[in-house]
């Protein structure tokens, strides 16, 4: 058993006929590409995959800026830089 992190899913064979078909009826979503009924990837539009690289990106931001609030401070003159 597997578990399926998508709304829609379809066929190898159906995504080789006509891939822009099945990326067009997802309407924005990612699909679960399935062989022989078994999830092998995920087809994302690229519009999700910039925003779930966004989120990554903010998450990593987030964690430095938890690992390095109790460093001490630096004092500097932007003159200087």
């Amino acid at each position: 058993m597997h578990t399926i992190l998508a709304e829609s899913t379809t066929s190898i064979s159906e995504l080789k006929k006509n891939p822009m078909a099945v990326v067009e009826q997802a309407d924005g979503f990612p699909v679960a590409v399935l062989n022989r009924n078994q999830p092998v990837f995920y087809c994302v539009p690229a519009a999700a995959y910039e925003l779930l690289m966004d989120k990554l990106e903010d998450i990593e931001l987030a964690q430095l800026v938890e690992e390095r609030k109790d460093q001490p401070e630096i004092k500097v003159n932007l003159d200087d830089l």
